[in-house]
């Protein structure tokens, strides 16, 4: 099996799948490859998602069709929408919403380029609202039963035209009805994974509320304090080692805009215990809209 960046795809345009047309590539991520494409039935330009069968294992078609069957029951502004799922010779398909705009981890890349040290994080407001919004669709997707399990900047899009944030990337969700067998998995991405991904045990919401906390704080410091590792595995040890005290330092003293009330904020967000954090989405968010509102 390749990797997806060897995979040819120049054959591939002009294609008719499902109801659209496939225009050109657009990007390419841990197992799929993303085009623009023209959905010939509405008249619009569309984003359609592509699952190469040559790199498909029994686990990466999982992940991709419970992406794609996840996502499509969701409505909400903060969250991408499934238009058409389906499969040819060559792939695996979902098709969904064209956004323009980029992911908000490469607008904290861009403000950490910024010749000002000041500049270098996102303003605090701004992150705040993009915060509030995420949190309001996590809160919808909860109660759905659908938590998502990977929260972090490169699965949430900023809207280039009004600044929306777009969740994005169903496809390591866990679909809160599914066999108790499934629940020992570990999926997730190490630096934004709760304790009980981790340890594969079993995982709710409050996942995705840790993972927040840990976007939320990225997108506020130039860089998020955790102790120093070597390598993804022991970042992972050290969360389980050092439990409620993952972050060697506080938020403000990175930043002279935060204060304790955020640092406490954060911290119950990432408590080591899912009985000690947010019980809910909706809770957080409000703590937060009562924060912004001071400012």
């Amino acid at each position: 099996m390749g990797a997806i960046d060897t995979i040819q795809t120049d054959h591939l345009i002009g294609m008719e799948v499902g109801s659209s047309t496939i225009v050109r590539e657009l990007a390419r991520g841990g197992m799929a490859v993303i085009f623009v494409a023209y959905q010939r039935t509405l008249k619009r330009r569309i984003a359609l998602k592509v699952l190469p069968k040559s790199l498909i294992t029994p686990r990466a078609s999982e992940l991709f069709q419970r992406e794609a069957e996840s996502a499509a029951v969701l409505y909400h502004p903060n969250i991408i929408p499934v238009y058409e799922v389906g499969e040819t010779d060559e792939f695996l398909y979902f098709s969904m919403q064209l956004v323009e705009g980029e992911s908000l981890l490469n607008v904290m890349k861009t403000a950490r380029k910024n010749i000002l040290p000041s500049k270098r994080t996102i303003d605090l407001k701004t992150a705040l609202s993009i915060g509030i919004r995420v949190l309001d669709a996590l809160a919808y997707a909860h109660t759905e039963g659908i938590v998502h399990r990977d929260i972090k900047p490169g699965n949430i899009l900023i809207e280039k035209r009004n600044g929306r944030p777009i969740l994005l990337d169903f496809g390591v969700v866990k679909v809160l009805k599914e066999d108790v067998k499934t629940r020992r998995v570990i999926q997730g991405t190490p630096v934004y994974m709760a304790p009980e991904q981790i340890l594969g045990l079993s995982v709710d919401g409050r996942a995705d509320i840790y993972a927040f906390g840990i976007t939320l704080s990225q997108m506020l410091v130039p860089a998020l304090p955790f102790p120093k590792v070597k390598s993804a595995v022991e970042l992972m040890r050290e969360k389980v080692k050092r439990k409620d005290h993952v972050f060697v330092r506080s938020l403000a003293t990175l930043n002279p805009r935060l204060d304790e009330r955020f640092d406490a904020i954060i911290k119950k967000s990432i408590a080591y215990h899912p009985d000690n954090r947010y019980q809910s989405c909706g809770e957080l968010k409000q703590e937060l809209e009562e924060y912004l509102s001071r400012l």
